[in-house]
């Protein structure tokens, strides 16, 4: 081989480094958080790690970076952190954010999601096109919806008819469930679900309400006697859609965009097939923990939804904006 082949094999191998490092270099990163454990099996983390490889097999110059157990931002802060551009994308409980948009409370209002198959037709509904106006005029896009459903624990007793949370002190994640439960007869202590634990071990709670699919990640199960599963008749849904920052959102091209709201659908019909198995999953866990596991009856669920009325329902109608129109339209769902 010639002293000119050479060089010119070592110019084109130099040349072709060269772009591979442009190429990389030029690769944007975006930040996911969320308050879960990673590689564990929780479903939203899951949600998120999809989008994660979706978007990089797109191959349009997207990374993502996930950061699990809210290792980045915790799990109330995510929201701001989005709408100022600090966080891209977030699995995020949406009453999380009910403090700066009252609105969002009824994503987890007690009873008015009735089963799984009623959440999905929620998300084409004008309710959830009114809740997504706000999301978006507040900054942030919707990648992928998701509704978990949820029920009750407790160290003390079964939670069954309203008499029997009389004097337990409670976590229930949103202002709606919160106003019902005192309406109980409860106490509240309000955290976010990775808190729920460490308040149970050191005997702050006696009680939560919260998904299934955080029951089983948090090993709640290690500290309560009794699970009241959601069963037919659920009274805790909550909305925990995948979102993205929208001033990230704004800075892509479009095949980058393309490629993440692809993404998004394919989390979200992941989400669609498991919400329902997470429910079975949690009773499997609690039962193979030696925790009984009970559900409400008709005549209890139909009692707790009494008070839920005089309690959640209207305080919501009256002092929310647009609150009694937004419940009319989640009640026009069948």
């Amino acid at each position: 081989m010639s002293f000119f082949t050479k060089k010119f094999m070592s110019a084109s191998v130099l040349a072709i480094s060269t772009l591979g490092l442009v190429g990389a270099a030029s690769a944007e990163t975006l930040k996911a958080s969320h308050q879960w454990p990673g590689g564990k099996g929780d479903a939203r983390d899951e949600m998120v790690q999809i989008i994660a490889k979706e978007v990089a097999a797109a191959n349009v110059g997207l990374d993502i970076k996930v950061y699990p157990g809210k290792s980045l931002f915790k799990p109330k802060e995510q929201w701001g952190a989005m709408v100022k551009g600090q966080l891209d994308i977030s699995a995020f409980p949406l009453d999380y954010a009910s403090g700066r948009h009252p609105q969002f409370s009824a994503t987890l209002m007690p009873g008015l999601v009735k089963n799984h198959e009623h959440a999905l037709r929620l998300n084409s509904s004008p309710f959830m096109d009114d809740i997504k106006k706000i999301i978006n005029d507040a900054g942030v896009v919707v990648l992928s919806d998701a509704w978990l459903a949820g029920g009750f624990a407790s160290k003390k007793n079964c939670i069954l008819g309203p008499d029997t949370m009389k004097g337990q002190v409670t976590r229930a994640a949103g202002p709606a469930f919160e106003q019902m439960l005192v309406g109980a007869g409860a106490s509240i202590s309000s955290m976010p679900s990775s808190a729920i634990y460490q308040a149970m071990q050191t005997g702050v709670l006696d009680a939560a309400n919260t998904s299934s699919g955080s029951f089983v990640s948090y090993r709640i199960y290690e500290q309560v006697k009794c699970l009241t599963a959601p069963g037919a008749y659920a009274l805790w849904f909550m909305y925990e859609p995948i979102l993205m920052s929208k001033k990230s959102w704004d800075k892509l091209n479009s095949a980058q965009q393309d490629a993440l709201k692809a993404a998004g659908k394919v989390a979200e019909a992941y989400m669609t097939e498991k919400a329902a198995g997470l429910d079975t999953k949690m009773v499997d866990a609690y039962t193979k923990a030696g925790v009984e596991v009970v559900e409400m009856t008709a005549e209890q669920a139909a009692a707790w939804k009494a008070i839920a009325q005089e309690t959640s329902y209207k305080i919501f109608s009256e002092k929310v904006e647009g609150g009694k129109e937004l419940i009319a339209k989640a009640l026009a769902v069948d």
